[in-house]
């Protein structure tokens, strides 16, 4: 009885201090600024808060800035997970081929996952504006000229940011993935002279299936809640056409003082992207394999 009561409190001795850093961070916010959503608030005087119901979830439906930041995040997560997962797939497949050059290319791949994302919009803005209009001129390329200027090109030059950024972080996982392969199941099929891409799609896809799910659940919940890449690539410009939603409810808490309408945006966020992550991994896990 006594060693059963020690073991209790050496556990607790661990995880309590996890348990109530996590309520206190991560708990109380969220409850409380669940009950925020349903006041009118500018974020600073407590007393006054004045409670105005469902009011905050229903201006939402005729806020057009907000419903097109929504669409807007919704296919740049769309596009951006993709490209991210199709890139960080197929760098994972070169550099765990017998290269002499392969732990330099991991490393190289991996790195701009180090730099912070305020830097990389900065150093990309750099590059899309200065380099870009350079060799629009040097190369006679018209098409390069005026990058993030325009609703289109600022999107793809967000997508291109969030891409170079997330891949060598996906390449990791599925390198890791594609390592636990049977090396027995590779040589039986190259000996049943299955092709390399026959190899691919039948025997490593579907045995990396889990990693698959995980890169995807991390990528898609990353580019709902991207921010300071938004922030220092574009500032949601021209004209909030390239503004995300974690911009909108930034802006809408702190730069109109309205806490409480950018709370209801945030529980509202927050269901969006907890639901379709959940329906994604479950999607994934459908189609996974056991070996």
């Amino acid at each position: 009885m006594a060693g059963k009561m020690k073991r209790h409190l050496l556990f607790w001795a661990f995880v309590g201090p996890l348990v109530f850093a996590f309520f206190v961070v991560v708990v109380m916010p969220f409850l409380w600024g669940i009950y925020y959503s349903f006041t009118e608030w500018n974020g600073i005087v407590r007393s006054q808060v004045e409670w105005v119901g469902l009011r905050n979830y229903i201006d939402l439906f005729d806020d057009e800035q907000f419903i097109y930041s929504f669409w807007f995040t919704a296919r740049f997560a769309v596009v951006s997970v993709i490209l991210i997962n199709g890139i960080g797939f197929a760098l994972a497949l070169m550099v765990t081929q017998p290269l002499r050059s392969s732990n330099a290319l991991r490393t190289v791949f991996f790195m701009p996952n180090l730099i912070g994302g305020l830097i990389l919009g900065f150093v990309w803005q750099f590059i899309f504006i200065q380099v870009f209009a350079a060799l629009a001129e040097f190369l006679h390329l018209e098409f390069l000229n005026g990058w993030l200027s325009t609703p289109e090109t600022g999107f793809w030059g967000l997508v291109i940011l969030m891409t170079w950024q997330m891949a060598g972080y996906t390449m990791v996982i599925y390198i890791a993935a594609l390592q636990s392969i049977p090396g027995e199941l590779l040589e039986a099929a190259e000996i049943d002279g299955s092709t390399l891409w026959s190899k691919t799609r039948h025997i490593i896809i579907p045995l990396v299936a889990p990693a698959f799910t995980i890169n995807m659940f991390l990528m898609l919940s990353n580019a709902f809640k991207l921010y300071d890449q938004n922030l220092s690539l574009t500032n949601g410009g021209p004209f909030n056409s390239t503004q995300m939603l974690a911009m909108n409810i930034y802006n809408t808490a702190f730069q109109f003082d309205k806490m409480g309408y950018a709370q209801a945006k945030a529980v509202i966020f927050f269901m969006v992207v907890a639901t379709v992550s959940i329906i994604q991994v479950r999607m994934n896990k459908r189609r996974e394999v056991e070996y």
